[in-house]
């Protein structure tokens, strides 16, 4: 036995002592294969998973080095039968590889005969292949590449894809040189997509995903599709690769609800790729619009399922997505894995901090007493009501009003997702309110006087979660969210994470009712976040003075 932060258990739990001095060693070590899945104050609690493994072992991390890491870090002996499960699961990913052949075009090759035998007999795979070629090899028609992906990691054979992509159309792009460079995790997250072919490269929010896309784009040299949440990110995206790249105007189109513009370099938002009309997607041409060589989905964790169905059809177009959070509430991250790619670069949020790029940040969970009235109406309320009436207790504008004061003169966005709320609130503040209704024109004016600090405080629902540029932010006031959400959290904790002139520190608040599902949902909420190294505070509201 030795004094390790870890107890490594057999049903592929790793329990870690938030207190012990290796704690942080053993937290990043393991966040390259380890999903957190509870994190109260002392025992965070995270599990092995496949999908964990094998993005692992995509991003070059092997079997050995994830025993070896779970015998330096674990306090009792590691259970035998879990080592052979890791060995084993990290021994399926490239079992089967999508080849490129000069005589039969795409083939699946197997490196295991007995595993091609079995994905063959599988219902599943029923009309994705071609013809038998012989032991170890299958042809398979190229517009079943993204399909049989999917396939085979419900099958849990996932394959590597070294079946090369096309090269698209050339259209020169250069970084521009003056005043600034990449960062080195920059260099290192472009190597490492280029080294895979396609993939995901996470960065926390504020560490400059743009410019890894942009440097990603600088190094294929070719037509680029940009996929976006909103017209906003289109704008910051259009207004980023200007500044630091060789594109001009006239080479950058926008593909949106009020522009259709085909350019060598095009951002699209999903949104206008999702439209539906008569059973039909009319916007899908865009696709086909030119001979892509890159396509960037920019918040891949977002991506609508549509758009999936899409990618499926793209295999041959080198895919770049870009994320603060793989975390999807969906659960189909497995669906990122086998179409975009896999996980090919991931900085901890930590990491980033301690070299300056992204901004210290205290997060403080605020809990706010119900009146005994209230928590009677909650009690008798039906369960799909009682988040809402816990989320909009009308006690979370005292404590937001106490917050903003404490922080007088910091830039302050506070968040919500009840509307009615979000309104009250602003009323309450004297402050401007962004919601979906607001005007692009209007939220850009608002953003743009937020930046310059002749609007001190924004109220904003919603659609400030993703790609909104606010440098300056720096304390963020929750006072109700989309349920259980662990990706929000850490996008809303984001909007304050970039580093300030002055260097201070963020400040990041999330209001919650006591005693109510609204306490539940925060706690499953602040996971990934913990997963990152970030710890709340729990305060009582009464005592909040004390806290700044």
């Amino acid at each position: 036995m030795t004094d390790g932060p870890l107890i490594v258990q057999s049903d592929k739990t790793l329990l870690l002592e938030v207190d012990h001095p290796r704690a942080d060693d053993a937290r990043r070590a393991i966040a390259p294969f380890a999903e957190l899945e509870r994190a109260p104050e002392h025992i965070h609690t995270y599990r092995l998973t496949p999908l964990g493994l094998w993005n692992a072992r995509a991003a070059g991390h092997d079997a050995e080095q994830v025993v070896d890491t779970l015998l330096a870090y674990s306090r009792y002996p590691v259970p035998h039968a879990l080592l052979v499960d890791v060995a084993e699961t990290m021994g399926r990913y490239g079992r089967l590889q999508l080849l490129s052949d000069p005589a039969h075009g795409l083939v699946l090759h197997a490196l295991d005969r007995a595993v091609l035998a079995e994905v063959l007999r599988s219902r599943r795979t029923a009309g994705l292949f071609g013809a038998r070629i012989d032991e170890t090899d299958v042809m398979v028609h190229p517009s079943e590449r993204g399909h049989l992906k999917q396939v085979l990691v419900k099958l849990g054979w996932p394959a590597e894809d070294l079946a090369g992509y096309v090269d698209g159309e050339h259209h020169e792009i250069e970084l521009k040189q003056d005043g600034w460079q990449l960062r080195p995790y920059q260099r290192q997250a472009i190597d490492g997509f280029f080294h895979g072919g396609s993939g995901v490269v996470v960065l926390p929010c504020g560490a400059g995903k743009t410019l890894v896309g942009a440097g990603a784009m600088a190094r294929s040299s070719t037509t680029t599709l940009i996929l976006v949440t909103n017209t906003v990110s289109a704008r910051q995206w259009r207004d980023e690769l200007l500044r630091r790249t060789s594109l001009t105007a006239d080479e950058i189109g926008e593909y949106s609800g009020s522009r259709k513009e085909i350019r060598p370099v095009t951002i699209a938002t999903y949104q206008v790729l999702t439209v539906k009309r008569k059973g039909e997607y009319p916007h899908l041409e865009l696709l086909d619009a030119r001979d892509w060589g890159l396509i960037v989905y920019d918040e891949v964790h977002l991506l609508p399922a549509p758009v999936f169905r899409m990618t499926a059809d793209l295999q041959a177009r080198r895919r770049l997505g870009l994320t603060a959070t793989l975390v999807r509430e969906d659960g189909r991250e497995d669906e990122v894995f086998s179409l975009i790619g896999p996980k090919r670069f991931d900085a901890p949020w930590k990491d980033i901090e301690s070299q300056g790029y992204i901004a210290p940040a205290v997060c403080t969970e605020v809990r706010l007493t119900l009146p005994e009235h209230d928590r009677m109406t909650y009690a008798m309320a039906d369960p799909d009501e009682r988040y809402r009436l816990a989320a909009t207790a009308a006690g979370k504008h005292t404590v937001v009003d106490r917050i903003v004061k404490q922080h007088a003169g910091e830039p302050t966005l506070v968040i919500g997702q009840y509307l009615d709320q979000l309104h009250e609130l602003a009323e309450h503040l004297d402050a401007p309110l962004i919601t979906g209704e607001t005007t692009e024109r209007e939220r850009e004016r608002l953003y743009a006087a937020f930046r310059e600090g002749t609007v001190p405080t924004l109220v904003v629902s919603k659609v400030a979660n993703f790609s909104i540029d606010l440098p300056e932010a720096s304390v963020a006031v929750q006072v109700s969210g989309s349920f259980g959400s662990r990706q929000e959290e850490a996008q809303r904790l984001g909007r304050i994470m970039r580093p300030k002139g002055d260097g201070r520190t963020a400040h990041f608040y999330a209001i919650v009712a006591r005693d109510t599902v609204d306490q539940d949902f925060a706690a499953h909420r602040q996971r990934f976040l913990a997963e990152q190294g970030y710890a709340y505070t729990i305060v009582d509201a009464e005592d909040l003075d004390g806290v700044v």
